[in-house]
Order: structure tokens, then C-alpha cells, then sequence
């Protein structure tokens, strides 16, 4: 074993099914959104991909080819350490390049998903070169005056910063938990108004990177082998477990990732008196998020009405068959466009229809991250 690696608490051993109960199931992911159908062509705009090779990197690319976004020119930037790499894209093999502050000449939209010290030492390098940055970390998401965007609930926040008037700036990608969670609450919140919500979340191993998604891999074998797991990105053993999520602990007892779904949603809601409230547990899935969300209304809102809401939202599929207790599940959205809901039932423990308990399911890398980041770049189309 690496010195670099250092083994977790003993593995606690129990039987294990060897099939899953269901591969695959195929949503109806693409029906409701517009695509832009363009491609590689002269008059679109010069577009950076920052961290290509991480995992939000390489599913950025993954959008922009499935959704045939414009552009006339891709730059694969990325740490000296990738510099060299080859990467295919669309037919093409381009050269990873280092980011430098001279990255950004001449580019117009700028995806960023390298960290948080990345995007903050040149984030605003680019946008002072004019270079419009979609940023993905949470480098930006707070600041005044910088617009926190989910395209399905507040494109109004980014309409200042326009495409083709050499003015830079940087718009910000909200949390992947934040965008799931929002994607179903908000339509329900402009039908009766969200007084309190109730977040738990269960977040998969993407959430935290690429290496955490192969250090589960990893340690999965390694307990079917009856073989000590090993940690390199978590503290324990992560395979057949569950904890709190890796973010510190802050002095009011919640942790990093539970503030910014507070703090995010106020922001995004234009909102600063919602109460919210937020558990955010690490489960071992591989790409996508689930969550338990409780809504407190000022208006009534009846479970019926609430599908309707829903099954008519974009970006949303509501899964929610009570007969076959058949409803969203990680598995079915990874690698899906969509944020699928289901459980969707009025709250006892209220009174009258001004309650609502939901489940949600999200795609991390691709609705959490990639995709949202996409979908902002085409708004400035």
C-alpha cells in the first residue's frame, strides 16, 4: 500500500446482492428543453474550457457536443501538470494547454471548473480581458453584483452581461444540491410561496470529484475481497457506508455544503426571509444526487395540483407511481438532463394543504454542474 494512502476503520461485512434490479431506464429527458443546433461554425464565439480534465471538465464537453452549442474555436486549458494531453473532441484532437493569465485572449465564454483558487486568481483575469466566465465553484456564488443563475428559475439575474460588447464578466454556478433541489421547489414556490423548506440530502461520490468516484470503485472491491478499504479523499470508509458530508463543520453546528443551500436559495429567491434548513448526508452512488425536500406554504397547495406544477415545469420529469412503488432513484437520472420528482404527498403534520413533502433526483455532474453551466453560456447566445 502507498504511504500516501491510509487505511480506513476496519470494513463492516454483510451480504451483498451481486444485480442490480434495474440497469437502465430511459427518461424523457430532451422533449421540453430547446437545443441550440449549431456546432463548430465561423460566427459563433471562442469558448475556454478551464480544468478539461476533471470530471465537470470532461462532461462539459460531453453538453456541448449532445447539445450542438456554437462555437468557432475550443481552447482545453488545465494545470501544467495536464499540459500536453491530448484530447478528442467532435472529430478533432486538441492539446491540453496550461492556464496562464494569457489564456483568455481573444475568448469569449470561459467554463470554469477547476476549485475554487483557480477560478478566484483568474476568474476576473479573463472577465478584465473580456472574457464572459461561467464559473462552477463556489468562488463567486455569494458576491454582490455577481448573478447566481439556474436558467429554469432566474435567467433575469445574468440579462446585463451581454455576448459581443467586449465587456467581461463572471456569472456563477450555484451549488449541485442548490440547482436539484430548486429545480423542483421553484416552480411550486411561484404557484403558493415557500414560507420554510426542509432539505436532507443523499449526494453521491461525484459531488466530491473524479478521485472520489474511483476511490469508491476502488473501495468496493477491496470489502467484496474482504480486504481493508483503502482513504485517500475521505477519512473512512466510504463503500456499503454513509456520513456527513466531507465539508468542515462551521461554528453554528452545520456544515459548509449546508450553508450554501441556505444562503444560495435566499439569493436565488430573491428571498432573504425563507427559512431553510438543510441535512446534507454522503451516500455511496456514484453520479447523482437525491433529496428529501419539506415545503411550508403561505398559500394551499394540494398533491395534485403540485403534480400538475410539476409535470408541466422544464428540466423537470415527475416519477411517481404509488401502485408499483415506483419512483425517482439515482440510478435512473445519472447521466440524464432532467431532475426527476416523486413522493410527492401533503405533510400530516400540517394543517389543511399548506405543506408538502417531495423527492428529488438530479444528475451531479451534468444538471448540478455541466449542464447548468451550458445552459447559462446559451442564454448569452
Amino acid at each position: 500500500m502507498s504511504s500516501s494512502l491510509r487505511p480506513c476503520p476496519p470494513a463492516i461485512s454483510s451480504p451483498h446482492s451481486a444485480a442490480l434490479r434495474r440497469a437502465s431506464v430511459f427518461l424523457p429527458t430532451r422533449a421540453r428543453r430547446s437545443v441550440v443546433r449549431m456546432g463548430l461554425r465561423e460566427d459563433g464565439p471562442s469558448v475556454a474550457v478551464v480544468g478539461v480534465t476533471g470530471a465537470v471538465g470532461q462532461e462539459f464537453l460531453q453538453v456541448l457536443s449532445d447539445r450542438d452549442f456554437p462555437y468557432r474555436s475550443i481552447s482545453m486549458l488545465a494545470s501544467k501538470r495536464s499540459a500536453g494531453k491530448k484530447m478528442p473532441f467532435e472529430g478533432k484532437e486538441y492539446v491540453v494547454e496550461e492556464l496562464t493569465e494569457d489564456s483568455f485572449n481573444g475568448i469569449d465564454i470561459a467554463l470554469f471548473s477547476a476549485g475554487g483558487s483557480i477560478s478566484k486568481k483568474f476568474g476576473p483575469v479573463a472577465a478584465s480581458q473580456g472574457t464572459i466566465v461561467v464559473d462552477n465553484s463556489s468562488a463567486f456564488r455569494m458576491d454582490e453584483g455577481i448573478p447566481l443563475v439556474i436558467p429554469e428559475v432566474n435567467p433575469e439575474a445574468m440579462a446585463h452581461i451581454k455576448l459581443g460588447t467586449g465587456k467581461g464578466g463572471i456569472i456563477a454556478n450555484p451549488n449541485c444540491s442548490t440547482i436539484i433541489c430548486l429545480m423542483a421547489a421553484t416552480p411550486l414556490h411561484r404557484h403558493s410561496k415557500v414560507l420554510r423548506m426542509v432539505v436532507s440530502t443523499y449526494q453521491a461520490a461525484s459531488g466530491a470529484g473524479a478521485a472520489a468516484m474511483e476511490e469508491l470503485e476502488l473501495q468496493t472491491r477491496e470489502v467484496l475481497e474482504g480486504k481493508q478499504p483503502t482513504c485517500k479523499i475521505f477519512k473512512q470508509q466510504y463503500a456499503f457506508n454513509l456520513f456527513s458530508h466531507n465539508a468542515p463543520i462551521l461554528s453554528n453546528g452545520y456544515n459548509e455544503e449546508e450553508m450554501k443551500m441556505v444562503k444560495e436559495t435566499r439569493k436565488i429567491w430573491n428571498d432573504p426571509n425563507v427559512m431553510i434548513t438543510a441535512t446534507c448526508i454522503r451516500v455511496p452512488v456514484m453520479r447523482a444526487h437525491a433529496e428529501s425536500v419539506n415545503l411550508q406554504f403561505e398559500k394551499p397547495l394540494d398533491e395534485n395540483t403540485a403534480k400538475e406544477i410539476l409535470s408541466n415545469a422544464p428540466g423537470v420529469v415527475v416519477i411517481d407511481d404509488r401502485a408499483s412503488n415506483y419512483f425517482p432513484t439515482p440510478l435512473e437520472v445519472s447521466s440524464k438532463d432532467d431532475v426527476a420528482v416523486g413522493r410527492i404527498r401533503r405533510d400530516l403534520s400540517q394543517d389543511g394543504d399548506y405543506g408538502l413533502d417531495i423527492f428529488v433526483c438530479g444528475d451531479q455532474i451534468r444538471k448540478g454542474a455541466a449542464l447548468n453551466a451550458v445552459q447559462i453560456a446559451e442564454k448569452l447566445l
